[in-house]
């Protein structure tokens, strides 16, 4: 197992002072925090997750998504760097694949439990047990987004593919609620819960030498997904994001070490949430000048994001699209028009115009 040493890198005013590992390695971040860096097969292609001493064991949070490489890497770390010491807890942060890929398999092969939110886990057996057909709301949907008849048509085809990255998960788990307190290895470590990526996401605190376990929602590099889908059209999660970033923000004190999902180590919490929030507030003024017009979701595409969108990531650029224009149409500064094709258009309203 490698230490953290080394010079610490500064980049937009936050402190990295953790190389990152090879995929499949592991360096220890903080006492009993072990980070392994695991792949995935797709344009973001790592997830970190974190081993926490625990007596004779481990307590795992988070899990890669479930392939081949991934195995082999869990196989590496756990017979290597984690000393062939079992897993006695499996904390997952949101319901997402590279996130909960594995925890089925990690708890079988242990006879670990699986911590969740409730929110996360019970959307996570929603989505696995929706395998298909695709429901004609979801098409109604992509289509009032502006998509055509081939990009439905591959709305159909990938439907219900949600778990082809999961190990089948536990029949059961054990709830985390905000303010919980776990103990691990004798260390307290609070469960702060935020919202907007996903319903219910878990943060870990350890307040005595100020550990973060973020999950997603505080991201160094990049921002969040935050989106709308199918099952929830008329959803404002980037209002709940952003309440978040809000709370986040009065609670957490800047001299955190933030172990993120994505990305490397950092402190300079209070930055980064500034950062994200300047985001957000920025692309939605981008936005309402580009509304001056009628537009549909996919139109406003250039507004929110720096490339291209291709295939492989329209539909994350649509939930995120419509995300925005949600969020201005519950604060009376859009307006929404469905044509008799059903194809939404959105446009800023005089109100909006004015602000």
């Amino acid at each position: 197992m490698a230490d953290g040493a080394g010079d610490p890198e500064t980049l937009r005013g936050l402190i990295y002072p953790t190389p990152a590992p090879e995929p499949g390695g592991t360096v220890e971040v903080a006492s009993g925090v072990v980070w392994l860096r695991l792949s995935l097969p797709m344009a973001l292609n790592h997830v970190n997750v974190w081993a926490l001493a625990d007596g004779d064991g481990w307590t795992v949070i988070d899990t890669g998504i479930q392939t081949p490489e991934t195995v082999a890497h869990w196989e590496q770390a756990l017979e290597g760097a984690l000393g062939g010491r079992p897993v006695r807890r499996v904390i997952c942060t949101h319901m997402h694949p590279d996130h909960i890929g594995l925890a089925g398999w990690l708890c079988a092969r242990f006879d670990a439990p699986l911590l969740m939110t409730r929110l996360e886990y019970v959307t996570a057996r929603m989505l696995l047990a929706d395998t298909g057909p695709a429901p004609a709301s979801g098409e109604a949907f992509y289509r009032a987004a502006g998509w055509d008849a081939a990009q439905i048509d591959g709305y159909r085809r990938r439907y219900g593919q949600f778990g082809r990255g999961i190990a089948p998960l536990p029949p059961s788990y054990q709830r985390l609620t905000e303010g919980d307190v776990l103990t691990i290895d004798g260390r307290s470590w609070r469960i702060v819960v935020g919202d907007g990526h996903s319903p219910e996401h878990a943060c870990l605190w350890r307040e005595d030498d100020g550990v973060f376990i973020a999950g997603d929602q505080i991201l160094p590099r990049i921002s969040s997904n935050v989106s709308v889908w199918p099952t929830e059209p008329d959803a404002d999660p980037l209002g709940d994001w952003l309440r978040s970033i809000d709370k986040l923000a009065a609670l957490l004190p800047d001299e955190l070490l933030v172990l993120p999902s994505h990305g490397e180590p950092f402190r300079g919490v209070q930055t980064r949430l500034e950062q994200l929030r300047r985001g957000h507030d920025v692309a939605l003024r981008r936005l309402e000048r580009t509304l001056a017009k009628p537009c549909r979701a996919m139109d406003v595409f250039p507004a929110l994001f720096a490339r291209p969108v291709d295939d492989g990531l329209l539909g994350m650029a649509t939930g995120e699209a419509v995300a925005h224009l949600n969020y201005l149409l519950r604060q009376g500064r859009v307006e929404r028009r469905r044509d008799a094709d059903g194809v939404d258009w959105w446009q800023v309203t005089d109100h909006g115009a004015d602000t």
